[in-house]
Protein backbone atom coordinates (compact mmCIF):
# COMPACT_ATOMS: atom_id res chain seq x y z
CA UNK A 1 0.00 0.00 0.00
CA UNK A 2 1.26 3.46 -0.47
CA UNK A 3 -0.21 7.22 -0.22
CA UNK A 4 -0.49 9.26 -3.30
CA UNK A 5 -0.17 13.48 -2.22
CA UNK A 6 -1.26 15.78 -4.52
CA UNK A 7 0.26 18.48 -2.50
CA UNK A 8 1.34 22.25 -2.54
CA UNK A 9 5.12 22.97 -1.47
CA UNK A 10 6.02 25.78 -0.33
CA UNK A 11 9.29 28.42 1.02
CA UNK A 12 7.76 29.88 4.06
CA UNK A 13 9.89 32.87 4.51
CA UNK A 14 9.72 34.45 8.24
CA UNK A 15 10.66 37.44 9.27
CA UNK A 16 10.84 39.27 12.84
CA UNK A 17 9.74 42.70 12.84
CA UNK A 18 9.77 44.92 15.41
CA UNK A 19 5.91 45.79 14.10
CA UNK A 20 3.90 45.54 11.96
CA UNK A 21 4.31 47.84 9.18
CA UNK A 22 2.12 50.45 8.26
CA UNK A 23 1.10 51.40 4.64
CA UNK A 24 4.46 52.86 2.79
CA UNK A 25 6.39 52.16 5.82
CA UNK A 26 9.92 50.80 5.29
CA UNK A 27 11.09 48.30 8.24
CA UNK A 28 14.42 46.14 8.56
CA UNK A 29 14.09 42.85 9.89
CA UNK A 30 15.63 41.57 12.80
CA UNK A 31 15.61 37.87 11.35
CA UNK A 32 15.02 35.66 8.71
CA UNK A 33 13.86 32.17 8.83
CA UNK A 34 13.25 29.83 5.69
CA UNK A 35 11.19 26.51 6.52
CA UNK A 36 9.94 24.02 4.29
CA UNK A 37 5.87 24.41 3.91
CA UNK A 38 2.69 24.01 2.27
CA UNK A 39 0.06 22.07 3.69
CA UNK A 40 1.09 19.07 0.79
CA UNK A 41 4.62 19.43 2.55
CA UNK A 42 3.26 19.23 5.53
CA UNK A 43 1.50 15.61 4.84
CA UNK A 44 3.68 14.44 2.98
CA UNK A 45 6.66 14.85 5.70
CA UNK A 46 3.92 13.64 8.83
CA UNK A 47 3.10 10.41 6.61
CA UNK A 48 7.17 9.88 6.00
CA UNK A 49 7.86 10.63 9.96
CA UNK A 50 3.99 7.86 10.34
CA UNK A 51 6.08 5.35 8.93
CA UNK A 52 3.86 4.74 5.37
CA UNK A 53 5.40 5.25 2.07
CA UNK A 54 4.03 8.91 0.61
CA UNK A 55 4.89 9.58 -3.17
CA UNK A 56 4.45 13.56 -3.84
CA UNK A 57 2.67 15.00 -6.78
CA UNK A 58 3.18 18.57 -7.02
CA UNK A 59 6.09 20.81 -9.12
CA UNK A 60 8.71 23.55 -7.91
CA UNK A 61 10.55 26.18 -9.90
CA UNK A 62 14.13 25.76 -10.52
CA UNK A 63 14.42 27.97 -7.07
CA UNK A 64 12.62 25.11 -5.05
CA UNK A 65 15.23 22.28 -5.47
CA UNK A 66 16.36 22.54 -2.32
CA UNK A 67 12.30 22.13 -1.14
CA UNK A 68 12.41 18.87 -3.32
CA UNK A 69 15.78 18.06 -1.73
CA UNK A 70 14.69 18.41 1.89
CA UNK A 71 11.35 16.04 1.24
CA UNK A 72 13.81 13.70 -0.17
CA UNK A 73 15.85 13.72 2.86
CA UNK A 74 12.52 12.92 5.21
CA UNK A 75 11.77 10.02 3.50
CA UNK A 76 9.07 11.35 0.82
CA UNK A 77 9.15 9.33 -2.88
CA UNK A 78 9.56 12.94 -4.87
CA UNK A 79 9.65 11.62 -8.35
CA UNK A 80 6.74 13.23 -9.60
CA UNK A 81 7.60 16.95 -8.00
CA UNK A 82 8.04 18.70 -11.47
CA UNK A 83 10.34 21.61 -12.07
CA UNK A 84 8.20 24.22 -14.36
CA UNK A 85 9.48 27.98 -15.41
CA UNK A 86 7.17 29.42 -12.65
CA UNK A 87 8.87 30.35 -9.37
CA UNK A 88 8.12 27.80 -6.31
CA UNK A 89 5.24 28.61 -4.20
CA UNK A 90 5.84 30.80 -1.29
CA UNK A 91 4.77 32.66 2.03
CA UNK A 92 6.10 35.94 3.37
CA UNK A 93 5.23 35.97 7.07
CA UNK A 94 5.76 39.04 8.74
CA UNK A 95 6.07 38.37 13.32
CA UNK A 96 6.34 41.23 15.51
CA UNK A 97 7.45 41.22 19.11
CA UNK A 98 3.98 40.44 20.18
CA UNK A 99 3.32 37.55 18.08
CA UNK A 100 0.98 39.17 15.50
CA UNK A 101 1.35 38.31 11.96
CA UNK A 102 0.81 39.31 8.35
CA UNK A 103 1.26 36.52 5.65
CA UNK A 104 1.02 37.28 1.58
CA UNK A 105 0.75 34.08 0.01
CA UNK A 106 2.37 33.59 -3.79
CA UNK A 107 0.97 30.08 -5.50
CA UNK A 108 3.65 30.02 -7.85
CA UNK A 109 4.52 26.77 -9.08
CA UNK A 110 1.55 24.82 -6.87
CA UNK A 111 -0.93 26.13 -9.52
CA UNK A 112 1.41 25.25 -12.70
CA UNK A 113 0.62 21.37 -12.36
CA UNK A 114 0.30 19.61 -15.38
CA UNK A 115 -2.64 17.12 -15.87
CA UNK A 116 -0.57 14.65 -18.12
CA UNK A 117 2.07 14.48 -15.05
CA UNK A 118 -0.89 13.39 -13.16
CA UNK A 119 -2.28 10.65 -15.21
CA UNK A 120 1.53 9.46 -15.03
CA UNK A 121 2.28 9.52 -11.24
CA UNK A 122 -0.84 7.63 -10.61
CA UNK A 123 -0.17 4.88 -13.31
CA UNK A 124 1.53 3.04 -11.58
CA UNK A 125 -0.68 3.61 -8.03
CA UNK A 126 -2.24 -0.09 -6.88
CA UNK A 127 -6.30 -0.10 -6.38
CA UNK A 128 -6.65 -0.18 -2.50
CA UNK A 129 -3.81 2.81 -2.28
CA UNK A 130 -4.91 6.22 -0.86
CA UNK A 131 -4.99 9.47 -2.59
CA UNK A 132 -5.05 12.92 -0.34
CA UNK A 133 -5.45 16.48 -1.64
CA UNK A 134 -5.78 19.83 -0.04
CA UNK A 135 -7.17 23.06 -1.90
CA UNK A 136 -4.00 24.51 -2.73
CA UNK A 137 -3.06 22.83 -6.10
CA UNK A 138 -4.87 22.83 -9.57
CA UNK A 139 -5.93 19.78 -10.78
CA UNK A 140 -8.03 18.90 -7.60
CA UNK A 141 -11.16 17.57 -9.55
CA UNK A 142 -9.43 15.90 -12.31
CA UNK A 143 -7.41 13.60 -9.16
CA UNK A 144 -10.65 12.94 -7.58
CA UNK A 145 -12.10 12.01 -10.29
CA UNK A 146 -9.05 9.83 -11.57
CA UNK A 147 -8.68 8.42 -8.51
CA UNK A 148 -11.96 7.06 -8.01
CA UNK A 149 -11.69 5.61 -11.31
CA UNK A 150 -8.39 3.57 -10.11
CA UNK A 151 -9.90 2.48 -6.92
CA UNK A 152 -7.84 4.34 -4.67
CA UNK A 153 -9.16 5.41 -1.50
CA UNK A 154 -9.55 9.17 -2.09
CA UNK A 155 -9.28 11.65 0.85
CA UNK A 156 -9.59 15.17 0.67
CA UNK A 157 -8.14 18.38 2.75
CA UNK A 158 -10.90 20.97 3.00
CA UNK A 159 -8.50 23.70 3.22
CA UNK A 160 -7.63 27.04 2.77
CA UNK A 161 -11.58 26.36 2.76
CA UNK A 162 -14.10 26.89 -0.70
CA UNK A 163 -17.57 25.60 -0.43
CA UNK A 164 -16.95 24.90 -4.10
CA UNK A 165 -13.88 23.33 -4.17
CA UNK A 166 -15.24 20.74 -1.81
CA UNK A 167 -18.36 20.50 -3.86
CA UNK A 168 -16.57 19.95 -7.26
CA UNK A 169 -15.37 16.59 -5.17
CA UNK A 170 -17.50 15.24 -3.09
CA UNK A 171 -18.86 12.62 -5.60
CA UNK A 172 -15.46 11.42 -5.56
CA UNK A 173 -14.39 11.19 -2.13
CA UNK A 174 -14.32 8.18 0.10
CA UNK A 175 -12.92 10.55 2.84
CA UNK A 176 -12.96 14.51 4.09
CA UNK A 177 -11.29 16.08 6.96
CA UNK A 178 -12.24 19.58 8.04
CA UNK A 179 -12.13 21.27 11.06
CA UNK A 180 -15.45 22.89 12.86
CA UNK A 181 -15.80 26.70 11.29
CA UNK A 182 -15.37 24.86 7.74
CA UNK A 183 -18.38 22.14 8.87
CA UNK A 184 -20.44 25.24 9.76
CA UNK A 185 -19.40 26.82 6.61
CA UNK A 186 -20.10 23.77 4.13
CA UNK A 187 -23.33 23.16 5.79
CA UNK A 188 -24.36 27.08 5.24
CA UNK A 189 -23.53 26.24 1.60
CA UNK A 190 -24.99 23.14 1.12
CA UNK A 191 -27.53 22.51 4.24
CA UNK A 192 -25.80 19.22 4.92
CA UNK A 193 -24.42 18.74 8.34
CA UNK A 194 -21.05 16.91 9.06
CA UNK A 195 -23.39 13.85 9.83
CA UNK A 196 -25.40 14.12 7.02
CA UNK A 197 -22.06 14.61 4.05
CA UNK A 198 -22.52 11.50 1.79
CA UNK A 199 -18.86 10.66 2.20
CA UNK A 200 -17.68 6.96 4.03
CA UNK A 201 -14.94 8.62 6.70
CA UNK A 202 -15.66 12.08 7.63
CA UNK A 203 -13.61 13.75 10.78
CA UNK A 204 -14.21 17.39 11.90
CA UNK A 205 -11.38 18.37 14.22
CA UNK A 206 -12.17 20.59 17.06
CA UNK A 207 -8.86 22.04 17.87
CA UNK A 208 -8.33 22.23 21.06
CA UNK A 209 -11.30 20.22 22.17
CA UNK A 210 -10.27 17.34 19.93
CA UNK A 211 -11.79 15.38 16.86
CA UNK A 212 -14.86 13.87 15.39
CA UNK A 213 -14.91 10.79 13.64
CA UNK A 214 -18.52 10.21 11.53
CA UNK A 215 -18.61 6.83 9.50
CA UNK A 216 -21.49 6.61 7.66
CA UNK A 217 -24.26 4.13 9.30
CA UNK A 218 -22.96 4.38 12.97
CA UNK A 219 -22.87 7.14 16.17
CA UNK A 220 -20.37 9.82 15.86
CA UNK A 221 -17.41 9.40 17.86
CA UNK A 222 -15.46 11.50 19.81
CA UNK A 223 -11.90 11.73 20.72
CA UNK A 224 -10.51 14.47 23.12
CA UNK A 225 -7.35 16.43 22.78
CA UNK A 226 -3.93 16.10 25.26
CA UNK A 227 -3.37 18.97 27.23
CA UNK A 228 -0.59 20.94 26.58
CA UNK A 229 1.22 24.37 26.18
CA UNK A 230 1.01 25.44 22.64
CA UNK A 231 3.51 27.35 21.41
CA UNK A 232 2.41 27.52 17.81
CA UNK A 233 -0.19 25.89 15.98
CA UNK A 234 1.05 25.86 12.34
CA UNK A 235 0.84 22.48 10.74
CA UNK A 236 -0.70 20.78 14.02
CA UNK A 237 -3.75 19.97 11.34
CA UNK A 238 -1.78 18.89 8.39
CA UNK A 239 0.24 16.50 11.04
CA UNK A 240 -3.03 15.05 12.10
CA UNK A 241 -3.84 14.65 8.91
CA UNK A 242 -0.85 12.72 7.87
CA UNK A 243 -0.71 10.33 10.75
CA UNK A 244 -4.42 9.64 9.97
CA UNK A 245 -3.50 8.61 6.78
CA UNK A 246 -0.62 6.80 7.49
CA UNK A 247 -2.71 4.59 9.89
CA UNK A 248 -5.48 4.20 7.22
CA UNK A 249 -2.75 2.98 4.97
CA UNK A 250 -0.76 0.86 7.69
CA UNK A 251 -4.35 -1.20 8.22
CA UNK A 252 -5.41 0.24 11.81
CA UNK A 253 -8.66 0.78 12.83
CA UNK A 254 -9.74 4.69 12.04
CA UNK A 255 -10.33 4.95 15.77
CA UNK A 256 -6.28 3.53 16.23
CA UNK A 257 -5.09 6.11 13.85
CA UNK A 258 -7.04 9.36 15.17
CA UNK A 259 -5.26 8.40 18.62
CA UNK A 260 -2.14 8.36 17.45
CA UNK A 261 -2.87 11.59 15.41
CA UNK A 262 -3.86 13.04 18.45
CA UNK A 263 -0.47 12.73 20.01
CA UNK A 264 1.12 13.90 17.22
CA UNK A 265 -0.74 17.07 16.91
CA UNK A 266 -0.53 18.07 20.95
CA UNK A 267 3.56 17.26 19.99
CA UNK A 268 3.78 19.64 17.55
CA UNK A 269 1.71 22.65 18.96
CA UNK A 270 4.63 22.65 21.41
CA UNK A 271 6.94 23.82 18.58
CA UNK A 272 8.18 26.42 16.71
CA UNK A 273 8.30 25.61 13.11
CA UNK A 274 6.16 23.56 10.01
CA UNK A 275 7.25 20.67 8.01
CA UNK A 276 10.70 20.51 9.40
CA UNK A 277 9.76 20.23 13.26
CA UNK A 278 6.56 17.56 12.61
CA UNK A 279 7.42 14.54 15.23
CA UNK A 280 8.26 11.11 14.01
CA UNK A 281 6.42 7.74 15.23
CA UNK A 282 8.77 7.05 17.77
CA UNK A 283 8.54 10.57 19.45
CA UNK A 284 4.54 10.15 18.99
CA UNK A 285 4.69 6.56 21.06
CA UNK A 286 7.17 7.81 23.95
CA UNK A 287 5.04 11.23 24.36
CA UNK A 288 4.01 11.66 27.97
CA UNK A 289 0.72 13.61 28.62
CA UNK A 290 -0.87 14.74 31.58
Amino acid sequence: MAIWNLGSINADMVYALPHLPAPGETLAANGLDRFLGGKGANMSVAVARAGARVNHIGAVGSDGRWARDRLTEYGVDTRYIAEVEVPTGHAIIAVDAQGENLIVLYPGANHALDVRQLGQALASANTGDLLVMQNETNAQVEAARLGHELGLTVCYAAAPFQAQAVQAVLPYLDFLILNEVEAEQLQQETGLSAADIPVRHVIVTLGSKGARYLQQGCEPVDFAAHKVQAIDTTGAGDTFTGYVLAGMDRGMPMEQAILQANRAAALMVTRHGTADVIPDLREVRDAQFD
